[in-house]
């Protein structure tokens, strides 16, 4: 939700008047959106969220898409404090989820809908996906270094207490070694979803993903 501020729910219910002319400017856009009962049918948002969802969309992004450029634009106000152009870009290939170069609203509902109610494996299976960057099926301990970094350059230097340089190498190595259950310097899907899900510390440790979602 943070990465479009007008995404927020409002205080006043769409009326019917805004619905219909919802309706109207969902067919005209640039970018036509599948039809809301389509989306609702395929989501795990009502047609109402789904209408408060694209009137926040199009107010961001006009055309009804957004490319890689912009989105790290719109995240970057959410952390000041640090570089979130890296992290972003990740991000953003985990919402292009057909790799051509924009997310769609389809595209952001789709993934919004598994990160805010998804189930935990839908969650998991999401976040393999973020840290498989090159999508081969596996994530290697680049790749997991990669995100991590990533992550630490958005939070920036005022955390506290303050990280040393190597904090991401050495959250890497613990999560590695506990997730490579057969050492083959890979990590399956398979492995990544039982290692989070056997392992208290590792899920706690997720939090860390969740909240800069």
């Amino acid at each position: 939700m943070k990465l479009f501020p007008c995404s927020a729910a409002k205080s006043t219910p769409p009326d019917s008047q805004n619905s219909v002319e919802d309706e109207i400017e969902l067919a005209t856009v640039r970018h036509r959106p599948e039809a809301l009962e389509l989306l609702e049918a395929q989501s795990k948002f009502t047609k109402k969220e789904l209408q408060i969802l694209y009137r926040g969309f199009k107010n961001e992004c006009p055309s009804g898409i957004v490319n890689e450029e912009t989105f790290k634009e719109i995240y970057s106000q959410f952390f000041p404090q640090g570089d979130s152009t890296t992290y972003a870009h990740f991000l953003f290939n985990a919402f292009d989820t057909d790799h051509n170069g924009c997310v769609s609203f389809e595209d952001f509902v789709m993934g919004l809908s598994i990160l805010l109610r998804g189930t935990v494996q839908e969650k998991l299976n999401w976040a393999f996906n973020l840290y498989d960057i090159n999508k081969d099926g596996y994530i290697t301990k680049e790749e997991m270094l990669d995100i991590m970094k990533a992550i630490y350059d958005m939070m920036g230097k005022c955390t506290y207490p303050v990280l040393k340089e190597d904090a991401p190498r050495q959250h890497v190595e613990t999560f590695f070694q506990k997730m490579d259950k057969n050492k083959d310097g890979v990590v399956t899907m398979d492995e990544f979803i039982e290692s989070c899900q056997k392992d208290e510390n590792i899920m706690q440790s997720m939090q860390l993903f969740e909240n800069v979602i």
